[in-house]
């Protein structure tokens, strides 16, 4: 039996990528405490193990650079000591740098070349690793993969991780799957909350919500945006998922795509929430927030309207 949810998610994305060696430490504590500034409930502590390419089959998370298993209970434990509920969420990269997304492989086994039915087994090891983690530290909410796109199709093998997940998870489960794709995964059925990344063009706001919201009604299950948010740049604000953008450092910017954002998904009943992108483990300093061009919000005026929407919606 799925769960029924119906809070709201005041959120903020954590410690990415999970590098060895940056949390648990005083500056990752600071972070944090930082963090709660903004009057969030919920942080998705988000790390990365690292495929060396979109066709490897083994994904080696005990590895550097990912985080150490005691980073990872340090994180979580340190999110609860400030009050906040907690999303673990792993994540598959490619060490070559190709983005998640591509990781693909023949929809047909053929002998001799890397398979699904590989990659899922080593997959499943990865987040029923991660699973477990999260069980022993109650933590509220798993995400069980992020932006996948090629593998949103594998219907049978989500269905097949997801309920050995839930033998050794007994909290929340979601998938974040990548913008413009929620209406093509077809087994939302099996997970309790729908997630995405809301990293929509900011005069697009309302067709886009309009085409989510038909997705979500249809499926009955309660929404979120497991990823949304701009960085502080020129341009941004119409490809605010484009982290390579040219343009100078706009803290306008960031600030109108927020006040944009957060004005559209206020009129739909069914939106829970959000974990913005992202707060990394270790901050900038504030006297450079005017300089800094990335997602983060720290010290930026965005940073301000992110504080007084959260605190509305507590």
């Amino acid at each position: 039996m799925l769960k029924p949810w119906n809070e709201h998610v005041n959120g903020m994305t954590w410690g990415w990528t999970g590098v060895r060696g940056t949390w648990a430490s005083p500056e990752a504590e600071h972070s944090m405490s930082e963090m709660t500034k903004l009057n969030v409930n919920w942080v998705a502590i988000a790390l990365a193990a690292n495929q060396e390419t979109p066709q490897s089959t083994v994904i080696p998370y005990w590895n550097e650079p990912t985080v150490t298993d005691n980073e990872v209970l340090w994180a979580i434990r340190e999110a609860k000591r400030h009050g906040l509920k907690v999303c673990l969420k792993p994540v598959v990269n490619c060490a070559n740098g190709t983005w998640r997304a591509h990781i693909n492989f023949f929809d047909d086994e053929v002998p001799g070349e890397p398979s699904w039915a590989e990659w899922f087994r080593s997959y499943r090891t990865f987040i029923k690793h991660y699973a477990a983690i999260a069980e022993a530290e109650g933590c509220e909410m798993l995400c069980i993969g992020c932006e996948m796109v090629q593998t949103d199709k594998r219907d049978k093998e989500w269905r097949a991780l997801i309920a050995e997940v839930r033998e050794i998870y007994s909290g929340l489960i979601t998938y974040n799957c990548d913008k413009y794709q929620e209406e093509r995964v077809t087994w939302w059925d099996a997970v309790d909350i729908i997630s995405s990344s809301g990293y929509y063009p900011i005069d697009q706001w309302e067709a886009q919500l309009d085409r989510i919201e038909a997705a979500v009604k249809s499926w009955d299950k309660p929404f979120f945006f497991m990823e949304a948010g701009c960085p502080s740049r020129e341009g941004s604000a119409v490809r605010p998922n484009d982290w390579s953008l040219p343009g100078g450092p706009s803290e306008l910017e960031q600030k109108r795509y927020y006040e944009a954002m957060f004005e559209a998904c206020s009129k739909r009943e069914w939106m829970q929430g959000y974990m913005l992108w992202d707060w990394p483990a270790r901050l900038y300093e504030s006297e450079e927030a005017a300089n800094n061009d990335d997602y983060c919000m720290y010290g930026k005026i965005a940073a301000a309207v992110i504080s007084q929407h959260y605190a509305g919606t507590v």
